[in-house]
């Protein structure tokens, strides 16, 4: 059946949900609520309903579902309000800067029996898919260590994500989005979380992070982003006890590298490097390594939405689940802590 969206907040992320529906089948964004007159004008021009004052736009009975896309302060009252209107609701990432602020949203959306999500659209990223078939497939055996990053070069965060109150910052900004891609992959408890944040050049909020998440089989994981890289490391690096994964960019540039299948057999003698002498350390003869091209995925960040509509429509299950956005909300509070304490923090108390 069709479905039609009402908006929130109608900025940068916004225009980009409504320029994405329009390839979607069966749906269709239709209204908007903005405090900022200009953003108004701008729904008006693009044919929207356009709305000053939230209680008549959630009145309107034209749309089942609404997308909260403001700032990240004002996600909680503005999904329960929602949600009491008795819409459906998906909220932007991050959906709550702390984990009682979740609670309160997802209780009400249990209470009210209405569909509650988050705009995690990054379980869609090609690069991530390829790491994700890569693992699951056992291309690189057991995995025991996996680095996630994303690295920008100009120092500079836009508009309100460079305000502490505001919920800016790039753990709530791109860590979210790292940090949901890694739990929803592995699926295992997390046991502890090692942080450090940084304000290079943003005087309030971190543009800068680095988080050890260890998870309970051993498996250690490396998440960092920041803004101010000018020598930019790859996205994403992994390495298993049967090989190891690189994938250095958004071109999905990369490759997978394999030891062939037969005994090394090495000289009693150190061995001269650039480094100096060693053994242990000595490049492996090129003879003993070979290399595969990067697995093909088919990727599009529209099945967000068809797996949405599918939902509503009692056709599919839900895939970006309340209780995984809860466990990433979790994790972030642990980051925040673990930074602020110079300490790792056992997960236990958040992670349930």
């Amino acid at each position: 059946m069709a479905h039609k969206m009402g908006i929130i907040g109608y900025g940068g992320m916004a225009g980009w949900h409504h320029d994405n529906s329009k390839r979607i089948k069966n749906f269709k964004v239709v209204a908007a609520y903005d405090i900022n007159p200009d953003r108004l004008k701008v729904a008006e021009q693009r044919k929207l309903k356009a709305y000053d004052k939230l209680q008549d736009f959630l009145a309107d009975d034209n749309f089942d579902i609404v997308l909260v896309a403001t700032p990240n302060n004002f996600h909680k009252p503005m999904v329960i309000a929602a949600l009491e209107a008795g819409k459906n609701v998906i909220c932007e990432k991050p959906v709550a800067m702390t984990v009682e602020d979740f609670d309160e949203m997802y209780a009400t959306a249990k209470k009210t029996g209405k569909l509650f999500t988050v705009h995690q659209n990054r379980r869609w990223d090609k690069d991530f898919r390829i790491i994700k078939t890569t693992i699951e497939t056992g291309l690189v055996g057991k995995p025991y260590t996996i680095e996630s990053r994303v690295m920008g070069q100009n120092g500079v965060m836009h508009g309100w994500r460079a305000y502490k109150i505001a919920g800016g910052g790039m753990v709530f900004d791109w860590g979210v989005h790292l940090i949901d891609q890694i739990l929803w992959m592995l699926k295992e408890p997390v046991s502890e979380v090692y942080a450090n944040l940084h304000m290079v050049k943003t005087p309030e909020v971190d543009d800068y992070f680095k988080a050890i998440i260890r998870f309970e089989s051993g498996l250690s994981t490396q998440i960092e982003v920041g803004t101010y890289n000018l020598e930019r490391l790859p996205r994403w690096y992994v390495c298993g006890d049967g090989g190891a994964v690189v994938v250095n960019d958004w071109e999905c540039n990369g490759k997978i590298t394999h030891a062939k299948d037969f005994e090394m057999s090495w000289e009693q003698e150190v061995v001269q490097t650039e480094g100096g002498p060693t053994r242990t350390m000595a490049p492996r003869p090129k003879e003993t390594l070979e290399e595969l091209p990067l697995p093909e995925v088919q990727t599009d960040w529209a099945d967000y939405y068809h797996n949405i509509l599918a939902v509503l429509d009692g056709k599919e299950e839900l895939i970006v689940k309340p209780e995984e956005v809860r466990k990433v909300v979790q994790v972030m509070a642990a980051i925040f802590e673990s930074s602020a304490t110079g300490k790792a923090v056992k997960i236990d108390r958040y992670y349930k």
